[in-house]
């Protein structure tokens, strides 16, 4: 029997076709789950993350009408973190109240040395200020308080004594050198004047803590030193109440539920 003649065969250069087909196919499909994940709708989103607490057995957040229903727990929650700030905007509050009427007493008793140009009441960001001439409470190049100047020294004390506040004295002097056995810089001076008041305030009663005294020579002018009136202002003492900081409460944690 006469055998078939075999079908000759022809190579297909076009297979290649079928892969670049599928691999654009896939690729069309990932980007458009790409485009579906960044464009997220919210209402979409929060029925998700329903289903998701529930499905973890957690008793969270429902949506109600396309908004969230807080649970009781959850509403609980807020009410213990919204009473916290409560506080503490109270408690702010008071403080600012107390330091503005801290001022304002200073600023009263020592009504006729501040119309005298030798104090000064402010009220800064870091607290209350009173500044004094050095001409007021000291001869030139020492530290010892003047006789006269101890009493209005402390009747400052008697309105600083009924706070609890830190208090911070500092003494400053001009640009001119000085150099004395006892005073071999204005650092020396400057330091010493300011431990001078602290002395004072302490024997009238202010807690020895509370206090603080630096000296800051001549680093720290408010005028100039080029004429007399700008050095004779530079010489001077700041008794600064400090501001304490801001209180602060631990953030409620809520319980885990079981």
């Amino acid at each position: 029997m006469a055998r078939r003649p075999k079908r000759a065969e022809h190579d297909n250069h076009e297979r290649w076709m079928v892969s670049y087909a599928d691999f654009i196919t896939l690729l069309f499909a990932f980007f458009v789950v790409m485009y579906g994940i960044s464009s997220v709708n919210e209402g979409k989103y929060k029925v998700f993350g329903a289903a998701i607490n529930q499905a973890f057995g957690t008793k969270s957040s429902e949506t109600e009408g396309g908004s969230i229903r807080l649970t009781e727990e959850e509403v609980y929650f807020k009410s213990l973190v919204d009473r916290r700030n409560a506080r503490l905007a109270e408690k702010q509050r008071k403080q600012n109240e107390r330091m503005q009427n801290l001022a304002k007493n200073l600023d009263q008793s020592m009504a006729a040395f501040v119309k005298s140009g030798q104090m000064k009441v402010a009220q800064t960001g870091r607290g209350v200020e009173l500044e004094i001439n050095a001409s007021a409470l000291f001869n030139v190049g020492e530290a010892a308080i003047q006789a006269e100047a101890r009493k209005t020294l402390a009747d400052v004390a008697k309105v600083l004594t009924a706070d609890e506040f830190a208090i911070e004295v500092e003494g400053h002097t001009d640009n001119l050198p000085i150099s004395t056995a006892q005073f071999p810089s204005n650092w020396e001076l400057s330091s010493a004047r300011a431990s001078s008041v602290v002395r004072l305030f302490i024997e009238q009663g202010i807690v020895a803590k509370r206090l603080t005294a630096k000296g800051a020579a001549d680093n720290h002018p408010v005028l100039p030193n080029d004429t007399s009136e700008g050095r004779a202002r530079n010489r001077r003492v700041t008794i600064t109440v400090l501001t304490p900081e801001p209180e602060t409460e631990p953030t409620p944690v809520p319980t885990e539920q079981q």
